[in-house]
């Protein structure tokens, strides 16, 4: 076993965490307010505290020290020593063992204990009072970690934001149940990067798989108390470790070969990250890191009253993203994910909280200035979700340039228009052509709209045309949580039925939804499982089911039903990637002219002439017609022409000018039957109820004259 001195040398203040430089280990801890912080170090056979050496040096408001001859695999954690002042925010209690903010690995399961708390849980001074007691039984250790992996020739497939389709997943739910040849154990990183399932991303058209939280993360107690847990895991323990429970042998390298093969497979990996607030809860949670280090500073506190905590999250705290070291940390954590693991960009939980500043947000906040110039992280996909439950919780079309966001009304857009509500051509139009009323400014593109029917917060898509209501009993909540307005239709049955006729329109409208968001402009997000039909049975807060309830049922996709519709959705996806007018760069906006009188972007109704006032005003009007068309290198023109019918009933529709001769690329209420050219003097078109039909046009060249035909 190793010796340890009586005193660590001075060492360095930074880079912040344990470092290992090949003599011995550099630890670096910001505190702006400790008075002591103790390196505990544990012996690695029975866990147990060997020695506790307090940090020698503070400079810069980071305690620092060296412990020569130290080695990657040391266990270690820390203790800090302060004011426990909790009318002023200050809740130092040396009693418990902290978790370095920046390790880099965990070894040990946090167990719910009521040692972990700072304070006597059942004093009636409630977290006024001190509890003495020591936490280190229940708490993981800190890993040393010297990070060497063999990236070979690993490069990120950098796919075009125009190009982009994402897939929402989680590591566990995605092969929980999915049956998978060789070792690769299901429901781990390791599943991530088997034949199988890049081989289903790619007959999806999917290029980029954003993971639900992969950051280490710790369930709630109540929800324990309840025989649950947190399966999405959006309550973060440590910014810098990949999740213990997805690994199959506790390796992180598991996690980097997994994105290895999905970049060779062309895929891209996009993280979902929590740096809103942590799962140490408000000022009555337990005290695992921040809060013992320095909780007046990690937390935003209310100000006149720094007892509580600020609850923007409503998750019981929020990091205060206003401070230069926390800022540096989130900052540190993501340079780690880019460089460490090759993920290719996030997409962050509850934006607003990183750019809101004690005024309110700004999109000029700190956080924002940092990372949209930081030459690693600036050139990642970057992903916010636009809203929070704070105050001005919602922002959408508010991120700055460089950020692309969750677009929330794109969802409940198409899921009103496809139910058949009134007056909601407008509003459909507007998010086909990429939300620009929100985000057409400062240059900003239609791929910053991230387009979306379902996600994992809500109804899967077969939900959403099979319940009327939400059904969340088994969360233990009454059934009152989650959204109560979800857009959606039972179309005659609540639930499963056998009625054919209810089953045929059902697929109608997902197919149309489907067809939809793939040819809307902007990127679009599919939701794991849609594809084949994945059920939730009407569960639209499905956070704590880590059971059959959230894990994709894979023999769905076996079904002849299934079948067809992972199929469809790879059509659409293959179509969106063949017509560049349906991936548009750039907005649209009826200025521009590909063609001669043919504008980039017009709307049509049903006798092809344009659409009017009187018809964006009505409200039995459930006919849209959008015709796109952008130029091609060589100076060829790819226009399409989509039609939608949201009525309960077949609509003739004439299909506009240019003349020339139009294909049939896909009709959404016959899935399996193949694209067709049309006749040459076809002037209208059926399109059927609760159908989208999308054409193609190929333009008659232009005449010429005789004079013209010679100087060619």
């Amino acid at each position: 076993m190793m010796r340890f001195p009586s005193a660590l040398s001075p060492g360095l203040p930074t880079p912040l965490g344990a470092h290992w430089d090949g003599l011995g280990v550099n630890f670096a801890v910001f505190s702006a307010n400790a008075h002591q912080i103790d390196l505990c170090i544990f012996d690695p056979r029975d866990r147990r505290e060997i020695v506790r050496l307090p940090l020698p040096e503070y400079t810069d408001e980071v305690w620092h020290g060296y412990l020569p001859d130290a080695e990657p695999g040391l266990l270690y954690a820390f203790r800090a020593f302060g004011p426990y002042d909790p009318l002023n925010g200050h809740r130092f209690n040396p009693h418990k063992l902290l978790l370095d903010p920046y390790a880099r690995g965990l070894s040990g399961r946090l167990t719910n204990s009521d040692t972990q708390f700072g304070y006597r849980l059942h004093s009636p001074r409630a977290d006024l009072s001190f509890d003495r007691r020591d936490s280190a039984p229940s708490m993981p250790r800190c890993v040393v970690v010297h990070d060497s992996y063999e990236w070979g020739d690993d490069t990120s497939p950098a796919i075009p934001w125009d190009e982009t389709v994402i897939m929402e997943a989680h590591v566990r739910g995605l092969t929980m149940r999915r049956t998978l040849a060789g070792q690769a154990r299901s429901g781990t990183f390791q599943a991530l990067g088997t034949p199988e399932m890049i081989e289903h991303l790619h007959r999806t058209g999917v290029t980029t798989l954003e993971l639900m939280p992969i950051q280490q993360f710790m369930p709630e107690r109540a929800l324990a108390d309840r025989g649950l847990t947190n399966y999405w895991g959006y309550n973060t323990l440590a910014f810098f470790v990949p999740h213990a429970g997805y690994m199959a042998n506790g390796s992180h390298h598991e996690l980097r070969s997994a994105i290895r093969r999905l970049h060779q497979g062309g895929i891209e990996v996009v993280m979902d990250v929590v740096y809103n607030h942590t799962c140490e809860g408000s000022e009555q949670g337990p005290t695992l890191s921040l809060r013992g280090l320095d909780n007046a500073t990690y937390y935003r506190l209310v100000p006149g009253n720094e007892r509580h905590l600020i609850n923007d999250t409503g998750c019981g705290n929020t990091l205060n993203l206003s401070h230069p070291r926390v800022v540096q940390m989130v900052l540190d954590s993501l340079r780690y994910w880019a460089d460490s693991y090759h993920i290719d960009g996030f997409r962050f939980d509850l934006a607003p909280v990183l750019g809101r500043e004690p005024y309110g947000f700004d999109q000029g906040a700190g956080f924002f200035d940092a990372i949209i110039q930081d030459p690693l992280l600036s050139r990642l996909k970057l992903i916010a979700e636009p809203w929070d439950p704070g105050p001005g919780g919602y922002q959408f079309g508010n991120f700055p340039p460089g950020f692309a966001e969750w677009n929330d009304r794109f969802r409940d857009t198409a899921r009103r228009f496809w139910r058949g509500d009134a007056m909601q051509q407008g509003e459909m139009a507007t998010r086909i052509a990429g939300s620009g009323d929100m985000l057409d400014r400062r240059g900003r593109r239609p791929w910053s709209s991230i387009n979306m029917l379902t996600a994992h917060d809500g109804f899967t898509l077969e939900d959403v045309v099979s319940y009327a209501g939400r059904h969340n009993e088994a969360n233990g909540e009454n059934g009152q949580d989650g959204h109560a307005e979800n857009y959606s239709s039972n179309w005659g049955v609540e639930g499963p039925t056998d009625d054919p006729a209810i089953l045929a329109l059902r697929g109608c409208v997902q197919r149309a939804m489907l067809a939809t968001l793939l040819f809307a402009h902007g990127t679009p997000m599919l939701l794991a499982g849609d594809e084949f039909g994945q059920t939730q049975g009407g569960n639209n807060n499905a956070y704590c089911q880590d059971n059959p309830t959230s894990w994709l049922d894979w023999s769905r996709a076996e079904t002849p039903d299934g079948r067809v519709l992972s199929a469809f959705v790879g059509r659409l996806a293959a179509l969106r990637r063949a017509h560049p007018s349906l991936r548009a760069a750039r907005y649209m906006h009826g200025r521009h002219h590909p063609l001669p009188d043919v504008p980039d972007i017009g709307w049509f109704r049903r006798d092809g002439t344009p659409m009017g006032m009187e018809q964006w005003n009505d409200g039995a009007f459930h006919l849209l017609g959008v015709r796109r068309a952008c130029g091609l290198p060589g100076g060829e023109v790819d226009v399409t022409y989509m039609l939608l019918n949201a009525s309960g009933g077949p609509i003739t529709a004439v299909l506009p000018g240019p003349a020339g001769r139009w294909t049939l690329l896909v009709d959404t209420t016959r899935p399996e039957e193949p694209q067709a050219v049309l006749d040459e003097d076809t002037c209208d078109i059926v399109v059927p109820a609760r159908g989208l039909l999308l054409l193609s046009l190929t333009p008659h060249a232009p005449a010429t004259t005789a004079g013209e035909e010679g100087e060619a």
